[in-house]
């Protein structure tokens, strides 16, 4: 089909074919959606929290796993931009779900969604509070200063969620630009100092660290993964998020077109920039089985090499990037939770469904979503195996997401109508081959016995949702649930191919 230009009030247009009317200002634009994307990913945050994790368990040669987890996402990237480019309404995979599929299946996705995105907002704050800001500010992490700490963090970004979009994005453009200017100048610093000081070791690149040589590349067992394959948790933790933008479709310009680049892009980037910065961490590693036992050894490599002033600068962007990419989770969820109100399919949709009119945003529901975050923070805080069960359900709930979203695509991809503005084309059939693949194999690391209390948390979330669920097809039945279908956009496009319209 003729690709066409949007008019003025053109995506107010558009949305109304999916059944809504405006109801959120339509202010995002390009950079804007990519720091979205960008910082939900933030590899910044993931780095600084998972690289002991992966020296322990898979030695520094487990950063080899990075460049193919990226492989991997990107793919995966592709294939969910094609649906965002089609469907650009807020609540991405509960809308894309509902929609090519059924509503029962859209409800248990959205709520799947809405449950990684209610623990991962915690797991991500409780890292300044607990392993950031002590060595930042050079006090003792008590259980009590570190819940103190993390529902400051939480309320703050509730704030400004639900108090300003406008000013949400500004605080997350400034985040980004300042994460991606960091991130590249502490890689060539790395590369630079160490090299002129020959404190370079190439061997680190290759070795297994404290990791014993026995089984270190076997896939592992029934109940337990190799110790190589472990370090694809690195990547599986860190690059995901990126679909964030298209939760925010209704308020972004253009966003057919502009939310799945901005999705695409910020995987590459994140891939390419996260894995320089990974070299560069590991030739300047010193002694890696030393380094492993350090509880910040990314900082404890940046301070030897370049000395504390910019280790704390590090950390001072760490800090940032961290509270930025909670603030993306936070208004990730609360557009979640407000979409899945619209469509009164949200335990008190009657509250969250609604747009604040001195604010423009959904702020009850951004009340319900902190409020909520803050029990979370009280119930797992106090045990540091429970941290690890949220860290743990934060890395499998997005895979069991990606992988239900691809497989609706390779169901439904002969039903979605050709846009012009962001199609795979002939690179459909590989894109979706390395897709399925890597979720594959990803989902398979996860019968690791390490995540069986993820797995228990999953299972209480869809519990708990399979009980509302049953309450809602009592009550209305699965016609009460349904939503209007994909042949308003065929018509839509049909007729403006038809009349030429540009």
């Amino acid at each position: 089909m003729n690709e066409f230009t949007p008019t003025p009030g053109g995506d107010s247009a558009e949305l109304a074919q999916f059944g809504y009317a405006q109801a959120l200002e339509r202010r995002t634009g390009r950079f804007a959606s990519f720091a979205v994307a960008f910082a939900f990913v933030s590899i910044a945050t993931g780095l600084f929290t998972t690289y002991g994790a992966v020296l322990n368990s898979s030695g520094p040669v487990g950063i080899w796993t990075w460049p193919i987890a990226v492989v991997g996402q990107v793919a995966v990237a592709m294939v969910l931009g094609t649906l965002a480019s089609r469907i650009p309404v807020t609540g991405y995979a509960y809308q894309w779900m509902s929609r090519l599929a059924n509503p029962v299946l859209g409800w248990i996705i959205g709520w799947v969604s809405f449950s990684f995105l209610a623990v991962v907002v915690v797991a991500v704050d409780y890292t300044i509070a607990s392993t950031v800001l002590p060595v930042l500010l050079n006090y003792t992490a008590t259980a009590g200063i570190t819940w103190l700490v993390t529902a400051l963090v939480l309320l703050g970004q509730a704030v400004l969620v639900g108090i300003s979009t406008r000013w949400s994005e500004r605080v997350n453009n400034a985040a980004v630009s300042a994460e991606l200017i960091g991130m590249v100048a502490l890689t060539v610093l790395l590369l630079v100092v160490a090299a002129v000081r020959g404190d370079m070791d190439a061997g680190n690149l290759w070795s297994h660290g404290a990791v014993p040589a026995e089984g270190f590349w076997s896939f592992g067992d029934w109940n337990s993964a190799g110790p190589w394959m472990l370090g694809f948790l690195l990547g599986a933790f860190t690059i995901v998020g990126f679909e964030s933008a298209a939760n925010l479709a209704e308020e972004t310009n253009d966003p057919e077109r502009v939310v799945p680049r901005a999705m695409v892009t910020a995987v590459v980037a994140s891939g390419v920039l996260g894995f320089l910065f990974l070299v560069a961490v590991t030739l300047a590693a010193g002694d890696p089985v030393e380094l492993a036992k350090s509880g910040t050894p990314i900082a404890d490599v940046i301070e030897r090499t370049l000395g504390s002033a910019v280790s704390t600068l590090l950390l001072l962007m760490v800090v940032i990037a961290i509270f930025a990419c909670g603030l993306v989770i936070m208004m990730t969820g609360v557009r979640l939770t407000w979409a899945m109100s619209r469509d009164e399919r949200f335990p008190g949709w009657q509250q969250w469904n609604q747009i604040s009119p001195r604010f423009h945003t959904p702020l009850k529901a951004t009340l319900m979503y902190v409020v909520l975050a803050q029990l979370i923070l009280a119930v797992f805080s106090s045990s540091q195996d429970a941290l690890f069960t949220l860290f743990g359900a934060a890395t499998l709930l997005p895979a069991v997401i990606y992988a239900a979203t691809v497989v609706l695509y390779l169901v439904k991809r002969k039903d979605l109508p050709a846009n012009g503005k962001f199609d795979l084309g002939g690179w459909e059939v590989p894109v979706l081959g390395i897709a399925v693949i890597w979720l594959v194999f990803e989902l398979s690391l996860f019968r690791d016995a390490s995540f069986k209390d993820a797995w228990l948390y999953v299972l209480v979330m869809v519990v708990l949702g399979a009980l509302y669920l049953g309450f809602l097809l009592a009550r209305r039945g699965v016609h009460g649930l349904s939503m209007p279908d994909m042949h308003s956009i065929d018509a839509t496009l049909d007729r403006r191919v038809g009349t030429n319209q540009p």
